[in-house]
């Protein structure tokens, strides 16, 4: 074992060489090449990971910030945004299925991205750029000492040992979030009880192949759009599935749903199970009539929301998904961490250049924490009650998208890459835009279980079509955030004044004491088990 007295310490240790990590690695060497950097990676190579989206900041991020686009445009797909498919009980084939999606090929696309090649390569270019690597390693402890060396003992496969200090130390170990759970900051949000389930599959149905075209000719040209890049959503009460294409043929599919209103099909194998409860949508049912998941491959966790209550302090910080994590919906993660680590180098560089840290690290600390409460409560709380609603859910689709745009997306754009350092929803001028979000999604929720109640949810999810046109930064994006706001407020009048006075009370009820599931909801660690 090396003795941490005789060695000379590292400018930074970052636990973890995935993409916060190695991304991290690559902003603070670009800032200060002269930085020593030590990355330790727990894995020898990247192992295969739930297939993963970029949306337009995390697409910003890596392209124009790590400066990733030929990497992305080689060997991942671009994404040609997302599409919804809904159904309800008359809903018999996938032309019968009501769609929303984009009417042609968007203008800000993303990337379908194979997790475990666009880390390798990150951590390649962090390499590259300066930094050392040590792996496979395992963290076996970290010892904190504000404003002074932090510790970090490592083991290697051989059983090695070693001691290893640094000013600043980043978590970067994704859910195993080490430095969180460690000091008590970790915390479940029991406001919103999601589990997941997902898999790789073979032989899966292109979507815009020629048999589909063939057997379905007026739904596969009702859009210009390419469909088979798009992620496809495939939504029902309380639950939705992804289809995320990866380079190679296989394709990612995963179900999330709340564990207040729906559950597993029961049975032996997990692989079975998430086939059985995708089998209830007539997509899939087309879609997977001659797929296989890949056994070894199925992977569940409960509780995947969750976040910490400490961000940073005098000598470390949290990026990724080791600081929080919201829902896969939508796919924030990458924005997350795409503010978290350019968030993290800023203010790591700042503090070797200066003693005078601690405003920025209370700053940094209050912004994640306001921009993760008000994420949640503006886009995500209670959303799976209206989510397989095709009427409700393009409507708040209209809503989310054309606000992402405005309020969101826009800001890179004209500010560089600096805007990542601040998050989204957070800042006093965000205060009032996200309380207005967090308004309409819950008013959106009321509706959809005030529909359920009174048998009128889903009724327009057969046999309709929503193909809008993809958003621009342009002058026309207020005009179509107003002409969705003005929707909002016509179903406000024709169907809303029913629960203007009263409520559903189920809405306001504890999650943990909602459901029969209780147990698992409140459990305190998101546990993932592989099959």
């Amino acid at each position: 074992m090396k003795d941490p007295a005789t060695a000379e310490p590292w400018d930074v240790m970052i636990i973890g060489g995935a993409l916060s990590g190695a991304s991290t690695a690559c902003l603070l060497l670009r800032r200060n090449p002269r930085l020593r950097i030590l990355i330790l990676e727990r894995s020898e190579h990247f192992k295969r990971r739930v297939g993963e989206s970029t949306v337009e900041i995390s697409s910003y991020f890596l392209g124009r910030v790590l400066g990733l686009t030929d990497h992305l445009q080689e060997n991942h797909f671009v994404k040609q945004g997302l599409r919804f498919w809904f159904k309800n009980d008359r809903t018999a084939a996938l032309d019968q299925c009501s769609e929303t999606g984009p009417g042609y090929n968007v203008r800000l696309a993303g990337y379908q991205v194979d997790r475990a090649v666009l880390d390798e390569e990150v951590l390649a270019r962090a390499v590259t750029a300066g930094a050392v690597l040590k792996r496979p390693v395992n963290v076996r402890s970290v010892e904190l000492a504000g404003g002074g060396l932090q510790t970090v003992t490592w083991e290697n496969a051989d059983g090695q040992t070693g001691v290893e200090q640094a000013r600043w130390v980043v978590d970067a170990s994704g859910v195993a979030a080490l430095l969180a759970r460690k000091n008590g900051w970790h915390t479940p949000n029991a406001e919103h009880p999601i589990a997941a389930v997902w898999s790789r599959w073979s032989g899966v149905k292109n979507w815009d192949s020629r048999e589909l075209a063939d057997k379905f000719p007026a739904w596969a040209g009702r859009t210009k759009a390419i469909r088979f890049t798009a992620t496809n959503h495939l939504v029902g009460r309380g639950w939705w599935a992804w289809f995320i294409p990866l380079k190679g043929g296989d394709v990612s599919i995963g179900v999330v749903f709340d564990q207040r209103l729906v559950e597993l099909p029961d049975g032996e194998r997990l692989g079975a199970r998430l086939h059985t409860m995708l089998m209830e949508h007539p997509a899939a049912r087309e879609l997977l009539a001659d797929a296989t998941w890949h056994e070894g491959d199925v992977h569940f966790r409960r509780n995947l929301a969750y976040r910490s209550t400490t961000f940073a302090g005098d000598g470390f910080v949290l990026v990724g998904d080791a600081a929080g994590f919201l829902d896969p919906f939508y796919s924030p993660g990458m924005d997350w961490i795409s503010y978290t680590t350019s968030a993290a180098a800023a203010l790591i560089d700042g503090a070797l250049r200066s003693d005078h840290d601690a405003p920025c690290i209370a700053r940094h600390n209050e912004l994640f924490a306001t921009s993760y409460d008000r994420w949640f409560r503006a886009i995500f709380k209670d959303k799976y009650f209206y989510m397989g609603d095709y009427e409700l859910m393009t409507l708040a689709f209209r809503l989310d998208l054309a606000s992402y745009y405005y309020g969101v997306v826009t800001h890179p754009y004209k500010r560089g890459p600096v805007a990542l350092e601040t998050p989204s929803f957070a800042g006093p001028r965000a205060r009032l835009p996200s309380f207005l979000i967090a308004f309409y999604n819950r008013r959106l929720a009321t509706i959809g279980l005030s529909r359920w109640q009174r048998g009128t949810w889903g009724r327009r999810n057969t046999g309709h079509y929503y193909g809008f046109r993809s958003y621009e930064l342009t002058g026309l994006l207020p005009w179509r955030l107003l002409k969705a706001v003005a929707a909002y407020g016509w179903l406000e009048i024709r169907e809303g004044w029913r629960t203007w006075l009263k409520a559903p009370a189920f809405l306001h009820e504890n999650p943990a004491q909602a459901s029969p599931l209780a147990s698992e909801i409140t459990r305190a660690t998101p546990v993932p088990v592989s099959f």
